[in-house]
Protein backbone atom coordinates (compact mmCIF):
# COMPACT_ATOMS: atom_id res chain seq x y z
CA UNK A 1 0.00 0.00 0.00
CA UNK A 2 1.38 3.41 -0.59
CA UNK A 3 0.06 4.81 2.23
CA UNK A 4 0.11 4.37 5.81
CA UNK A 5 -2.55 2.19 7.35
CA UNK A 6 -5.67 2.80 9.21
CA UNK A 7 -4.46 1.31 12.43
CA UNK A 8 -1.01 3.05 12.02
CA UNK A 9 -3.09 6.43 11.74
CA UNK A 10 -5.75 5.66 14.55
CA UNK A 11 -4.40 4.27 17.36
CA UNK A 12 -6.21 4.74 19.59
CA UNK A 13 -9.26 3.59 17.60
CA UNK A 14 -7.82 0.26 17.26
CA UNK A 15 -10.27 -1.36 20.51
CA UNK A 16 -14.13 -1.30 19.38
CA UNK A 17 -16.06 2.23 20.55
CA UNK A 18 -18.91 0.29 21.54
CA UNK A 19 -19.36 -3.37 23.00
CA UNK A 20 -22.62 -3.51 21.60
CA UNK A 21 -24.66 -6.79 20.87
CA UNK A 22 -25.42 -7.61 17.20
CA UNK A 23 -28.84 -6.52 17.35
CA UNK A 24 -28.11 -3.05 18.46
CA UNK A 25 -25.35 -2.85 15.46
CA UNK A 26 -27.37 -4.12 13.18
CA UNK A 27 -30.07 -1.48 14.25
CA UNK A 28 -27.30 1.04 14.24
CA UNK A 29 -25.68 0.50 10.61
CA UNK A 30 -29.15 0.26 9.23
CA UNK A 31 -30.10 3.88 11.02
CA UNK A 32 -26.87 4.88 9.45
CA UNK A 33 -27.39 4.31 6.07
CA UNK A 34 -31.37 5.46 6.38
CA UNK A 35 -29.60 9.02 7.27
CA UNK A 36 -27.71 9.22 4.82
CA UNK A 37 -30.38 8.01 2.13
CA UNK A 38 -32.75 10.07 3.69
CA UNK A 39 -30.30 13.40 3.75
CA UNK A 40 -29.01 12.58 0.08
CA UNK A 41 -32.53 11.82 -1.57
CA UNK A 42 -35.19 13.85 0.83
CA UNK A 43 -33.21 16.86 1.84
CA UNK A 44 -30.89 17.06 -1.28
CA UNK A 45 -27.52 17.36 1.26
CA UNK A 46 -24.41 17.02 -0.17
CA UNK A 47 -23.17 13.55 0.54
CA UNK A 48 -20.26 14.76 2.51
CA UNK A 49 -22.51 16.47 5.14
CA UNK A 50 -24.67 12.90 4.92
CA UNK A 51 -21.70 10.83 5.54
CA UNK A 52 -20.74 12.39 8.54
CA UNK A 53 -24.27 13.10 9.89
CA UNK A 54 -24.86 9.06 9.16
CA UNK A 55 -21.86 8.47 10.90
CA UNK A 56 -22.49 10.51 13.74
CA UNK A 57 -26.21 8.81 13.62
CA UNK A 58 -24.68 5.06 13.57
CA UNK A 59 -22.24 5.79 16.12
CA UNK A 60 -24.73 7.41 18.64
CA UNK A 61 -27.79 4.41 17.61
CA UNK A 62 -24.48 2.15 18.50
CA UNK A 63 -24.28 3.53 21.91
CA UNK A 64 -20.57 4.69 21.33
CA UNK A 65 -19.58 7.85 23.20
CA UNK A 66 -19.73 10.68 20.50
CA UNK A 67 -16.47 11.80 21.28
CA UNK A 68 -14.67 8.62 20.26
CA UNK A 69 -17.03 8.29 17.39
CA UNK A 70 -15.91 11.39 15.99
CA UNK A 71 -12.18 10.71 16.94
CA UNK A 72 -12.80 7.25 14.91
CA UNK A 73 -14.51 9.79 11.95
CA UNK A 74 -12.18 12.30 11.58
CA UNK A 75 -8.95 9.44 11.49
CA UNK A 76 -10.90 7.64 8.97
CA UNK A 77 -11.03 10.75 6.72
CA UNK A 78 -7.36 11.60 7.44
CA UNK A 79 -6.12 7.61 6.58
CA UNK A 80 -8.18 7.87 3.31
CA UNK A 81 -8.08 11.22 1.93
CA UNK A 82 -3.65 10.62 2.67
CA UNK A 83 -3.93 7.35 0.52
CA UNK A 84 -5.89 8.77 -2.06
CA UNK A 85 -6.05 12.56 -2.27
CA UNK A 86 -2.91 13.01 -4.00
CA UNK A 87 -3.63 10.61 -6.70
CA UNK A 88 -7.02 12.20 -7.62
CA UNK A 89 -6.00 15.31 -7.80
CA UNK A 90 -3.09 13.80 -9.97
CA UNK A 91 -5.63 12.25 -12.00
CA UNK A 92 -7.43 15.62 -12.32
CA UNK A 93 -4.17 17.49 -13.73
CA UNK A 94 -3.24 14.91 -16.34
CA UNK A 95 -7.05 14.36 -17.44
CA UNK A 96 -6.92 18.41 -17.83
CA UNK A 97 -3.99 18.20 -19.64
CA UNK A 98 -5.44 15.53 -22.07
CA UNK A 99 -8.34 17.82 -22.78
CA UNK A 100 -7.39 21.19 -23.08
CA UNK A 101 -4.33 20.06 -24.73
CA UNK A 102 -6.59 18.65 -27.66
CA UNK A 103 -4.96 15.19 -27.10
CA UNK A 104 -8.47 13.63 -26.48
CA UNK A 105 -9.63 14.96 -29.66
CA UNK A 106 -6.73 13.68 -31.33
CA UNK A 107 -7.13 10.39 -30.11
CA UNK A 108 -11.05 10.61 -31.19
CA UNK A 109 -10.28 11.61 -34.54
CA UNK A 110 -7.94 9.09 -35.48
CA UNK A 111 -9.87 5.89 -34.15
CA UNK A 112 -13.14 7.10 -35.47
CA UNK A 113 -11.09 7.66 -39.29
CA UNK A 114 -9.85 4.23 -38.73
CA UNK A 115 -13.43 2.63 -37.77
CA UNK A 116 -14.91 4.64 -40.33
CA UNK A 117 -13.23 2.60 -43.37
CA UNK A 118 -15.36 -0.70 -42.01
CA UNK A 119 -18.40 1.58 -43.20
CA UNK A 120 -19.63 1.79 -39.95
CA UNK A 121 -19.69 -1.78 -38.36
CA UNK A 122 -16.50 -0.66 -36.23
CA UNK A 123 -18.10 2.71 -34.80
CA UNK A 124 -19.65 1.03 -31.61
CA UNK A 125 -16.40 -1.11 -30.86
CA UNK A 126 -14.19 2.16 -31.92
CA UNK A 127 -16.67 4.24 -29.20
CA UNK A 128 -15.46 1.62 -26.50
CA UNK A 129 -11.93 1.91 -27.43
CA UNK A 130 -12.00 5.66 -27.19
CA UNK A 131 -14.15 5.61 -23.66
CA UNK A 132 -11.60 3.01 -22.16
CA UNK A 133 -8.34 4.98 -23.14
CA UNK A 134 -9.68 8.49 -22.55
CA UNK A 135 -11.76 7.07 -19.74
CA UNK A 136 -8.20 6.21 -17.49
CA UNK A 137 -7.30 9.34 -16.10
CA UNK A 138 -10.85 11.16 -16.32
CA UNK A 139 -13.22 11.28 -13.81
CA UNK A 140 -16.79 9.58 -15.25
CA UNK A 141 -18.64 12.75 -15.15
CA UNK A 142 -15.40 14.72 -16.86
CA UNK A 143 -15.65 11.68 -19.55
CA UNK A 144 -18.99 11.97 -20.58
CA UNK A 145 -18.69 16.12 -20.81
CA UNK A 146 -15.52 15.30 -23.35
CA UNK A 147 -17.04 12.46 -25.31
CA UNK A 148 -20.61 13.59 -25.34
CA UNK A 149 -19.96 15.60 -28.53
CA UNK A 150 -17.95 12.93 -29.78
CA UNK A 151 -21.08 10.70 -29.87
CA UNK A 152 -23.48 13.74 -30.90
CA UNK A 153 -21.17 14.52 -34.30
CA UNK A 154 -20.80 10.43 -34.81
CA UNK A 155 -24.10 10.09 -35.01
CA UNK A 156 -25.35 12.54 -36.80
CA UNK A 157 -22.90 12.94 -39.35
CA UNK A 158 -22.68 9.22 -39.94
CA UNK A 159 -26.51 8.71 -39.53
CA UNK A 160 -25.95 6.00 -36.78
CA UNK A 161 -28.63 5.22 -33.87
CA UNK A 162 -27.82 7.35 -31.16
CA UNK A 163 -28.03 4.90 -28.52
CA UNK A 164 -25.77 2.42 -31.22
CA UNK A 165 -23.18 4.72 -30.72
CA UNK A 166 -23.35 6.30 -27.24
CA UNK A 167 -24.06 3.10 -24.98
CA UNK A 168 -20.76 1.82 -25.84
CA UNK A 169 -19.06 5.02 -25.12
CA UNK A 170 -21.32 5.16 -21.40
CA UNK A 171 -20.30 1.45 -20.78
CA UNK A 172 -16.31 2.09 -21.46
CA UNK A 173 -16.61 5.44 -19.17
CA UNK A 174 -18.56 3.03 -16.51
CA UNK A 175 -16.21 0.36 -16.33
CA UNK A 176 -13.37 2.66 -16.01
CA UNK A 177 -15.66 4.40 -13.47
CA UNK A 178 -16.03 1.65 -11.21
CA UNK A 179 -13.31 -1.37 -11.44
CA UNK A 180 -9.76 0.66 -12.50
CA UNK A 181 -7.47 2.17 -10.64
CA UNK A 182 -6.75 4.87 -10.39
CA UNK A 183 -10.30 5.99 -9.92
CA UNK A 184 -11.42 7.20 -6.36
CA UNK A 185 -13.99 4.09 -5.71
CA UNK A 186 -11.49 1.67 -6.57
CA UNK A 187 -8.71 3.20 -5.21
CA UNK A 188 -10.78 3.89 -1.54
CA UNK A 189 -11.59 0.17 -1.73
CA UNK A 190 -7.80 -1.19 -2.10
CA UNK A 191 -6.75 1.43 0.80
CA UNK A 192 -9.78 -0.35 2.80
CA UNK A 193 -8.97 -4.10 2.85
CA UNK A 194 -5.25 -3.34 1.98
CA UNK A 195 -5.10 -4.78 -1.43
CA UNK A 196 -2.45 -5.12 -4.02
CA UNK A 197 -2.82 -2.18 -6.32
CA UNK A 198 -1.13 -3.80 -9.37
CA UNK A 199 -2.70 -7.41 -8.46
CA UNK A 200 -5.98 -5.30 -8.91
CA UNK A 201 -5.73 -3.34 -12.24
CA UNK A 202 -4.38 -6.30 -13.87
CA UNK A 203 -7.56 -8.58 -12.59
CA UNK A 204 -10.24 -5.76 -12.96
CA UNK A 205 -8.87 -5.12 -16.84
CA UNK A 206 -9.26 -8.88 -17.34
CA UNK A 207 -12.58 -8.95 -15.68
CA UNK A 208 -13.64 -5.17 -17.81
CA UNK A 209 -12.90 -6.17 -21.37
CA UNK A 210 -15.74 -8.91 -21.66
CA UNK A 211 -18.22 -7.12 -19.50
CA UNK A 212 -17.52 -3.65 -21.53
CA UNK A 213 -18.44 -5.71 -24.69
CA UNK A 214 -21.90 -7.35 -23.34
CA UNK A 215 -22.74 -3.85 -22.00
CA UNK A 216 -21.62 -1.23 -24.86
CA UNK A 217 -21.85 -3.25 -27.97
CA UNK A 218 -23.75 -6.10 -27.60
CA UNK A 219 -26.55 -4.51 -25.45
CA UNK A 220 -26.15 -1.20 -27.51
CA UNK A 221 -28.13 -3.53 -30.48
CA UNK A 222 -31.49 -3.70 -28.44
CA UNK A 223 -31.12 -0.46 -27.36
CA UNK A 224 -31.03 0.95 -30.08
CA UNK A 225 -34.27 -0.68 -31.28
CA UNK A 226 -35.98 -0.09 -27.87
CA UNK A 227 -35.29 3.70 -27.93
CA UNK A 228 -34.74 6.02 -31.22
CA UNK A 229 -34.49 9.44 -30.43
CA UNK A 230 -32.70 12.03 -32.70
CA UNK A 231 -29.45 13.75 -32.14
CA UNK A 232 -30.19 16.93 -29.84
CA UNK A 233 -28.45 19.42 -31.78
CA UNK A 234 -28.56 21.88 -28.89
CA UNK A 235 -26.22 19.80 -27.10
CA UNK A 236 -23.74 19.66 -29.15
CA UNK A 237 -20.66 21.79 -27.85
CA UNK A 238 -17.33 23.00 -29.33
CA UNK A 239 -14.63 21.18 -28.71
CA UNK A 240 -11.18 22.44 -26.82
CA UNK A 241 -8.88 21.91 -30.12
CA UNK A 242 -11.40 23.89 -31.84
CA UNK A 243 -9.19 26.91 -30.78
CA UNK A 244 -5.56 25.40 -30.96
CA UNK A 245 -3.56 26.33 -34.04
CA UNK A 246 -2.19 22.87 -33.14
CA UNK A 247 -2.53 19.65 -31.20
CA UNK A 248 -0.46 16.23 -29.62
CA UNK A 249 -0.03 13.55 -31.97
CA UNK A 250 -2.14 10.48 -31.31
CA UNK A 251 1.10 7.78 -30.76
CA UNK A 252 2.04 10.79 -27.77
CA UNK A 253 -1.68 11.25 -26.39
CA UNK A 254 -2.02 7.07 -25.97
CA UNK A 255 2.03 6.57 -24.34
CA UNK A 256 1.33 9.23 -21.75
CA UNK A 257 -2.36 8.40 -20.78
CA UNK A 258 -1.44 4.58 -20.56
CA UNK A 259 2.26 5.33 -19.05
CA UNK A 260 1.27 5.25 -15.55
CA UNK A 261 -0.92 2.05 -16.11
CA UNK A 262 2.60 0.24 -17.57
CA UNK A 263 4.15 1.45 -14.87
CA UNK A 264 1.86 0.09 -11.71
CA UNK A 265 1.28 -3.06 -14.36
CA UNK A 266 5.42 -3.59 -14.40
CA UNK A 267 5.33 -3.37 -10.48
CA UNK A 268 2.67 -6.04 -10.63
CA UNK A 269 4.24 -8.63 -12.63
CA UNK A 270 7.78 -8.18 -11.00
CA UNK A 271 6.50 -8.90 -7.32
CA UNK A 272 4.90 -12.08 -9.26
CA UNK A 273 8.26 -12.99 -10.54
CA UNK A 274 10.44 -12.06 -7.96
CA UNK A 275 8.67 -11.98 -4.99
CA UNK A 276 11.09 -10.91 -2.81
CA UNK A 277 10.80 -7.79 -1.30
CA UNK A 278 14.09 -7.40 -0.12
CA UNK A 279 15.88 -7.92 -3.99
CA UNK A 280 17.32 -4.76 -5.35
CA UNK A 281 14.98 -4.98 -8.77
CA UNK A 282 12.04 -5.66 -6.83
CA UNK A 283 12.45 -2.81 -4.33
CA UNK A 284 13.15 -0.92 -7.86
CA UNK A 285 9.67 -1.23 -9.28
CA UNK A 286 7.82 -0.82 -5.83
CA UNK A 287 9.01 2.91 -6.37
CA UNK A 288 8.36 2.80 -10.05
CA UNK A 289 5.11 1.11 -9.78
CA UNK A 290 4.16 3.21 -6.55
CA UNK A 291 0.71 4.90 -8.02
CA UNK A 292 1.71 8.16 -6.42
CA UNK A 293 4.88 7.52 -9.01
CA UNK A 294 3.28 6.95 -11.58
CA UNK A 295 0.48 9.55 -12.08
CA UNK A 296 3.19 12.16 -10.89
CA UNK A 297 5.51 11.02 -13.93
CA UNK A 298 3.01 10.79 -16.16
CA UNK A 299 1.60 14.41 -15.32
CA UNK A 300 5.23 15.72 -15.38
CA UNK A 301 5.50 13.83 -19.44
CA UNK A 302 2.21 14.72 -19.98
CA UNK A 303 3.25 18.27 -19.60
CA UNK A 304 5.89 17.94 -22.69
CA UNK A 305 4.21 15.37 -24.81
CA UNK A 306 0.81 17.29 -24.75
CA UNK A 307 1.13 20.74 -23.39
CA UNK A 308 3.93 22.08 -25.50
CA UNK A 309 3.06 20.45 -28.74
CA UNK A 310 -0.08 22.21 -28.09
CA UNK A 311 1.67 25.39 -27.54
CA UNK A 312 0.80 25.70 -24.00
CA UNK A 313 3.59 28.59 -22.36
CA UNK A 314 4.39 27.67 -18.61
CA UNK A 315 1.72 30.06 -17.37
CA UNK A 316 -0.84 28.28 -19.48
CA UNK A 317 0.31 24.85 -17.80
CA UNK A 318 0.15 26.53 -14.40
CA UNK A 319 -3.67 27.70 -15.07
CA UNK A 320 -4.61 24.32 -16.76
CA UNK A 321 -2.91 22.61 -12.99
CA UNK A 322 -4.82 25.12 -11.18
CA UNK A 323 -8.35 24.72 -13.30
CA UNK A 324 -8.35 20.69 -13.04
CA UNK A 325 -8.07 20.96 -8.88
CA UNK A 326 -11.17 23.25 -8.15
CA UNK A 327 -13.58 20.99 -9.85
CA UNK A 328 -12.46 17.84 -7.72
CA UNK A 329 -13.08 19.24 -4.15
CA UNK A 330 -16.42 17.99 -3.29
CA UNK A 331 -14.92 14.75 -4.85
CA UNK A 332 -12.14 14.73 -2.15
CA UNK A 333 -14.44 15.68 0.37
CA UNK A 334 -17.06 12.51 -0.66
CA UNK A 335 -14.39 10.12 -0.37
CA UNK A 336 -12.64 11.39 2.60
CA UNK A 337 -16.29 11.49 4.51
CA UNK A 338 -16.75 7.86 2.99
CA UNK A 339 -13.64 6.83 4.41
CA UNK A 340 -14.56 8.53 7.93
CA UNK A 341 -17.86 6.25 7.91
CA UNK A 342 -15.87 3.42 6.61
CA UNK A 343 -13.72 3.36 10.05
CA UNK A 344 -16.58 4.68 12.28
CA UNK A 345 -18.46 0.92 10.85
CA UNK A 346 -15.27 -0.80 12.01
CA UNK A 347 -14.23 0.65 15.26
CA UNK A 348 -18.00 0.19 16.43
CA UNK A 349 -17.65 -3.13 16.08
CA UNK A 350 -19.61 -3.45 12.69
CA UNK A 351 -16.81 -5.18 10.73
CA UNK A 352 -16.84 -7.95 13.15
CA UNK A 353 -19.88 -8.26 13.48
CA UNK A 354 -20.43 -9.11 9.94
CA UNK A 355 -17.32 -11.35 9.87
CA UNK A 356 -19.13 -13.21 13.23
CA UNK A 357 -22.38 -13.65 11.12
CA UNK A 358 -20.91 -14.77 7.97
CA UNK A 359 -19.29 -17.58 9.75
CA UNK A 360 -23.08 -19.13 9.76
CA UNK A 361 -24.11 -18.34 6.16
CA UNK A 362 -22.98 -20.40 3.07
CA UNK A 363 -22.40 -17.08 1.18
CA UNK A 364 -19.09 -16.42 -0.27
CA UNK A 365 -17.60 -13.48 0.62
CA UNK A 366 -17.12 -12.12 -2.92
CA UNK A 367 -21.16 -12.24 -3.68
CA UNK A 368 -21.76 -10.55 0.23
CA UNK A 369 -19.36 -7.73 -0.63
CA UNK A 370 -21.25 -7.27 -4.14
CA UNK A 371 -24.79 -7.97 -2.51
CA UNK A 372 -24.06 -4.90 0.07
CA UNK A 373 -22.43 -2.26 -2.42
CA UNK A 374 -25.98 -3.06 -4.68
CA UNK A 375 -28.05 -2.29 -1.55
CA UNK A 376 -26.59 0.87 -0.75
CA UNK A 377 -26.16 1.81 -4.20
CA UNK A 378 -30.15 1.42 -4.67
CA UNK A 379 -29.98 3.08 -1.78
CA UNK A 380 -28.30 6.13 -2.04
CA UNK A 381 -27.37 6.29 -6.25
CA UNK A 382 -24.03 7.44 -5.37
CA UNK A 383 -21.35 4.42 -6.90
CA UNK A 384 -18.64 6.37 -4.57
CA UNK A 385 -20.66 6.19 -1.26
CA UNK A 386 -20.95 2.76 -2.18
CA UNK A 387 -18.09 1.68 -2.82
CA UNK A 388 -16.89 2.99 0.37
CA UNK A 389 -19.57 2.01 2.57
CA UNK A 390 -19.01 -1.78 1.72
CA UNK A 391 -15.61 -1.76 1.75
CA UNK A 392 -15.83 -0.88 5.38
CA UNK A 393 -18.25 -3.91 6.14
CA UNK A 394 -16.59 -6.24 4.41
CA UNK A 395 -12.71 -5.12 5.49
CA UNK A 396 -12.65 -7.63 8.45
CA UNK A 397 -13.45 -10.75 5.44
CA UNK A 398 -9.75 -10.09 3.82
CA UNK A 399 -7.88 -10.63 6.94
CA UNK A 400 -7.08 -14.08 5.94
CA UNK A 401 -7.22 -14.02 1.50
CA UNK A 402 -5.14 -14.03 -0.64
CA UNK A 403 -4.05 -10.75 -2.54
CA UNK A 404 -5.49 -12.45 -5.44
CA UNK A 405 -8.87 -12.82 -3.63
CA UNK A 406 -8.09 -9.20 -1.68
CA UNK A 407 -8.53 -7.67 -5.83
CA UNK A 408 -11.16 -10.14 -6.36
CA UNK A 409 -12.95 -8.68 -3.50
CA UNK A 410 -12.03 -4.87 -4.25
CA UNK A 411 -13.31 -5.94 -8.13
CA UNK A 412 -16.78 -7.59 -6.46
CA UNK A 413 -17.40 -4.43 -4.41
CA UNK A 414 -16.95 -2.26 -7.60
CA UNK A 415 -19.10 -4.04 -10.04
CA UNK A 416 -21.95 -3.92 -6.95
CA UNK A 417 -21.36 -0.12 -6.96
CA UNK A 418 -22.58 0.09 -10.60
CA UNK A 419 -26.04 -1.95 -9.98
CA UNK A 420 -29.41 -0.20 -11.82
CA UNK A 421 -28.26 3.43 -11.69
CA UNK A 422 -31.76 5.40 -11.69
CA UNK A 423 -32.81 8.82 -10.57
CA UNK A 424 -31.06 9.68 -7.14
CA UNK A 425 -28.06 9.06 -9.38
CA UNK A 426 -26.45 12.02 -10.72
CA UNK A 427 -24.81 10.31 -13.80
CA UNK A 428 -28.89 9.24 -14.52
CA UNK A 429 -30.00 12.72 -15.25
CA UNK A 430 -26.47 13.58 -16.73
CA UNK A 431 -26.96 10.90 -19.67
CA UNK A 432 -30.83 11.77 -19.60
CA UNK A 433 -30.75 15.89 -20.60
CA UNK A 434 -27.44 15.48 -22.75
CA UNK A 435 -28.94 12.71 -25.05
CA UNK A 436 -32.18 14.47 -24.63
CA UNK A 437 -34.13 11.31 -23.22
CA UNK A 438 -37.11 10.74 -21.14
CA UNK A 439 -37.30 9.24 -17.90
CA UNK A 440 -38.45 5.88 -19.22
CA UNK A 441 -36.55 6.15 -21.86
CA UNK A 442 -32.81 6.54 -19.49
CA UNK A 443 -33.76 3.48 -17.66
CA UNK A 444 -34.11 1.27 -20.59
CA UNK A 445 -30.70 2.07 -21.92
CA UNK A 446 -28.63 3.56 -18.91
CA UNK A 447 -29.94 2.11 -16.13
CA UNK A 448 -30.33 -1.17 -17.93
CA UNK A 449 -26.45 -1.04 -19.06
CA UNK A 450 -25.59 -0.13 -15.95
CA UNK A 451 -27.09 -3.14 -14.29
CA UNK A 452 -25.17 -5.61 -17.36
CA UNK A 453 -22.26 -4.39 -16.19
CA UNK A 454 -22.79 -4.70 -12.41
CA UNK A 455 -23.85 -8.51 -12.90
CA UNK A 456 -21.70 -9.67 -15.75
CA UNK A 457 -18.28 -7.95 -13.66
CA UNK A 458 -19.48 -9.75 -10.23
CA UNK A 459 -19.83 -13.01 -12.01
CA UNK A 460 -16.66 -12.91 -13.99
CA UNK A 461 -15.06 -12.15 -10.34
CA UNK A 462 -16.77 -15.18 -8.77
CA UNK A 463 -15.87 -17.62 -11.65
CA UNK A 464 -12.25 -16.13 -11.57
CA UNK A 465 -12.35 -16.80 -7.42
CA UNK A 466 -12.73 -20.25 -8.53
CA UNK A 467 -9.64 -20.56 -10.87
CA UNK A 468 -7.26 -18.50 -8.77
Amino acid sequence: MTSLSVEMLAADAVEPITSAGHAQLGIAVLAGIAVIVLLITKFKLHAFLALTIGSLALGAVAGAPLDKVITSFTAGLGSTVAGVGVLIALGAILGKLLADSGGADQIVDTILAKAGKSGGKAMPWAMVLIAAVIGLPLFFEVGIVLLIPVVLMVAKRGNYSLMRIGIPALAGLSVMHGLIPPHPGPLVAIDAVDANLGITLALGILVAIPTVIVAGPVFSKYAARWVDVPVPDKMVPGRASDDLEKRPSFGAAVVTILLPVVMMLAKALVDIVVDNPDHTVQRVFDVIGNPLTALLVAVIVAMFTLGRPAGFTKGRLQATTEKSLAPIAGVLLIVGAGGGFKQTLIDSGVGQMVLDISKDWSIPALLLAWLIAVVIRLATGSATVATVSAAGLVAPLAANMSDTHTALLVLAIGAGSLFFSHVNDAGFWLVKEYFGLSVGQTVKTWSIMETIISVVAGALVLLLSLVL
